[in-house]
């Protein structure tokens, strides 16, 4: 007996990855999600009257400029991602470890992800856009467990000019990234304890010097690049201002940018991905990339991509009265 097709309605969006996705969040990495928890746990000891000391607050600062500024700011998002400018190798290795020891995963995990972010921003696919709920988009995305990014071939697909990085790939397989984030977690530890001992008099002021290195320098200091990070995926596409008419939700959100050191001029970012300022304005103050055209003066960085904004985004800001005016960065 001969069958006739009968055609069915087509399931668009029940068929698409976003039906998808809200059972893919049932499945959480377990050992990151706690590893995270645990660190935040140990923050508030940094409050303690034992522990508390201002010079604590610069110790902070500076761990963020180096760790979160060129580790993910630089290595891991401009220089990796956006190929926004060159460096001598051992200073690519340099921001590599910096981003590293920031414990937000592999180079390879974190450019794959940023770049699946850009192909899908604020739409299906894309991994912690915040359009759902906010705090999806700023850290539940990142202890979900996402069956794309466990796949050989999403890493050929996202990240095949990194592929062949034998670095990057020793990094990334057996989660070899955590015993070099351990490593200089006991560094740093041990620089402080030394410290303690070389300049206190007594073994109680030098422990006490240890701990509260140990908490400001490592423990609050991972804390502080984690959210300021985050909330660029999430604040900064909920609220702020557009000078572009891009695709998605981005926003210029001053407050992200100022604890960032410009990366929260996230609308600019996403108008013209490559350009390594990430400020158009002259007011948009972008110490990221301050800190590479100091490098390039003495010939440390080269190929700085420029920003140049397509014509279609540019013209479509204007006439919707969202362009940036003259005062924007050549």
């Amino acid at each position: 007996m001969s069958s006739v097709p009968v055609p069915t309605p087509t399931p668009v969006k029940v068929a698409k990855p976003q039906a998808a996705i809200p059972a893919a969040r049932k499945r959480k990495v377990f050992w990151f999600f706690a590893a995270i928890v645990s660190v935040h746990l140990l923050v508030p000891l940094a409050f303690l009257p034992y522990t508390f000391v201002w010079w604590g607050i610069a110790a902070l600062l500076v761990g963020n400029f180096i760790f979160g500024s060129l580790g993910i700011n630089l290595g891991y998002h401009r220089m990796l991602t956006h190929s926004a400018a060159k460096f001598p190798k051992f200073l690519e290795r340099l921001w590599v470890l910096f981003g590293v020891c920031s414990m937000e995963g592999s180079p390879l995990w974190w450019v794959c992800t940023h770049r699946m972010h850009h192909q899908h921003s604020d739409e299906e696919g894309d991994p912690h856009s915040p359009k759902e709920h906010f705090y999806w988009g700023h850290m539940e995305w990142i202890y979900t467990a996402d069956e794309r990014r466990q796949r050989l071939d999403t890493y050929g697909k996202y990240v095949p000019d990194l592929m062949g990085d034998k670095f990057l790939r020793w990094l990334h397989r057996g989660e070899k990234w955590l015993l070099v984030w351990l490593a200089h977690v006991v560094a740093l530890t041990a620089l402080g304890f030394g410290a303690g001992f070389a300049f206190f008099d007594t073994t109680d002021a030098a422990v006490q010097f240890g701990v509260q290195w140990f908490l400001w320098a490592v423990i609050v200091r991972t804390v502080y690049v984690w959210h300021i990070t985050w909330l660029v995926n999430s604040a900064a596409h909920r609220w702020g201002y557009r000078s572009y008419k891009t695709n998605d939700g981005s926003r210029n959100n001053v407050f992200v940018a100022v604890l960032t050191n410009g990366e929260g001029w996230h609308n600019n970012h996403h108008a013209t991905p490559r350009a390594c300022s990430q400020g158009h304005r002259w007011w948009e103050i972008d110490l990221t990339f301050t800190f590479v055209r100091a490098l390039q003066l003495v010939s440390l960085a080269w190929d700085v991509a420029a920003v140049k904004v397509p014509k279609h985004i540019a013209e479509g800001a204007k006439e919707s009265g969202e362009g940036p005016p003259s005062t924007a960065k050549p």
